[in-house]
């Protein structure tokens, strides 16, 4: 499953896949230079896993709910972070108010919630228990 990312110099749209998404590319029409991805990624279970699974840096995930105080002080550090690893992380955003299921996977009890993958597997949450 790509994912859909506009050109910062054409504004055009163009599939990446998510295995390069920490990669330098080019893009497809007007060959512009793409950086990797440098914000974290609001993500639904599917591109979750996708991402998860095939990405070939690290995955730092951000457990979070938009009523939650602590997540939204969190979220300029969450920015920063995705900004300062782009190319060597990758950071996403999961909505625990719109994918419970998906928080109830990880046993996400407490926002925020940080966990990190690298090669697939887990490495470790943050957060309150």
């Amino acid at each position: 499953m790509p994912f859909i990312r506009a050109c910062n110099h054409c504004g055009q749209k163009n599939r990446i896949p998510v295995k390069h998404l920490a990669s330098t590319g080019h893009h497809g029409k007007c060959k512009s230079p793409m950086p990797p991805i440098a914000e974290p990624l609001a993500v639904d279970d599917t591109l979750f896993d996708e991402i998860v699974q095939n990405v070939r840096v690290p995955v730092l995930v951000d457990f979070w709910a938009e009523w939650c105080g602590p997540c939204r002080a969190a979220a300029p550090e969450v920015l920063r972070t995705a900004k300062d690893m782009a190319g060597r992380a990758v950071v996403m955003k999961v909505d625990t108010e719109k994918y419970p299921q998906l928080a109830g996977r990880f046993d996400v009890r407490g926002i925020p919630n940080f966990v990190w993958w690298s090669s697939g597997v887990t490495a470790g949450g943050l957060g309150r228990p």
